[in-house]
């Protein structure tokens, strides 16, 4: 194993990704972006690569997300030529994968979050296992589900996508199968089987491996998540929960009482909005909100007590919903 923070290499007819930076639990750092975008350039149009498969070297984590604390130190600082350069080349990087001609295969074992589903959600195969842990949990650090997620979570089925983006709510492997962020459920104990597989014969031997999917553990919800969260406003999902008789709903209304107003304002948003539009559009659109987003107060202070100081404190302003002006959050999303 080498120090670097991405391993690029041919195995056979395919080529491979490590991501290796256990420590941090491979959270995406600008150097880790460009070393992908790289390979895939690479590989893009070699007649020997037939498909590209992204691994861990942990089994912590696949990847917890994007260096938030090196983007909570870029808006500290007032560099905006530092966040928007580091947005930007993420998000060339999940056009990217989307768009690659051969066949991308993302072996997802551990935590998948933000950045990581970035860098699985748009290949075409998505194994998980059952220690994959999905989530996105931006609203809670004062940012958006990015990534192209605003493309991503209103596809998904009835108003799981809202749900899964306002709530930073987890799923488990099988779970994440259900719902549409991941395609093939694989336990942990066929995935070096899985691997040589791959290398052997190519990204068709993936359903042979898989286990047949456990049920959906939101399953008892689905009709209560649609119910609430296909309303048109988030305080109009708040008072929908609020009418809720069931732990479920009194949960969920507590998770989002935590989580930033403005950021659950701006997200609820732009994903409804994403909806209509490509993934391109929903990409471009995320960039300039980050612009935004990240000078907001709620960004830094969000950042600092969840992941910095880890207080679990943060102090949002504005400190309820009622007092989110809609005409400011408009005018983010221009």
């Amino acid at each position: 194993m080498t120090d670097a923070s991405v391993i690029a290499a041919r195995d056979g007819r395919i080529g491979r990704l490590l991501l290796n930076r256990p420590r941090a639990l491979n959270a995406l750092d600008l150097d880790m972006i460009r070393a992908l975008r790289a390979a895939l350039a690479d590989w893009r149009d070699h007649p020997a690569v037939h498909a590209v498969v992204i691994d861990s070297a942990s089994d912590r984590a696949f990847c917890a997300g994007g260096d938030i604390r090196a983007i909570r130190s870029h808006a500290l600082a007032g560099e905006a030529a530092g966040i928007e350069r580091f947005f930007a080349e993420e998000y060339a990087l999940n056009a990217e994968i989307a768009a690659f001609p051969q066949p991308y295969v993302a072996l997802i074992d551990g935590i998948c979050m933000g950045g990581g589903i970035g860098v699985s959600v748009h290949g075409a195969v998505r194994v998980a296992t059952e220690h994959a842990q999905f989530a996105m949990p931006e609203t809670a650090i004062g940012m958006f589900p990015d990534i192209g997620a605003t493309f991503v979570l209103p596809r998904l089925p009835g108003a799981l996508g809202l749900f899964l983006g306002l709530t930073g709510h987890r799923l488990a492997g099988a779970d994440a199968v259900h719902a549409g962020l991941a395609t093939h459920f694989v336990p942990r104990e066929r995935l070096l089987a899985l691997r040589a597989a791959l290398v052997a014969d190519g990204p068709g031997v993936v359903a042979a491996h898989a286990a047949p999917l456990p049920g959906f553990s939101l399953a008892p919800h689905r009709a209560a998540i649609d119910r609430c969260f296909s309303a048109g406003s988030v305080s109009e999902i708040c008072a929908r929960l609020a009418a809720e008789d069931s732990e479920f709903a009194r949960a969920m209304l507590a998770t989002l009482g935590s989580m930033s107003p403005a950021a659950l304002c701006w997200s609820f948003a732009a994903i409804r909005r994403g909806a209509g539009l490509s993934l391109g559009d929903a990409l471009a659109a995320e960039l300039r909100l980050t612009r935004h987003v990240t000078r907001h107060p709620d960004f830094a202070e969000g950042v600092r007590a969840m992941v910095v100081d880890k207080d679990r404190q943060p102090r949002w302003t504005p400190a309820t919903l009622d007092q989110v002006d809609p005409a400011a959050i408009a005018e983010m999303l221009r």
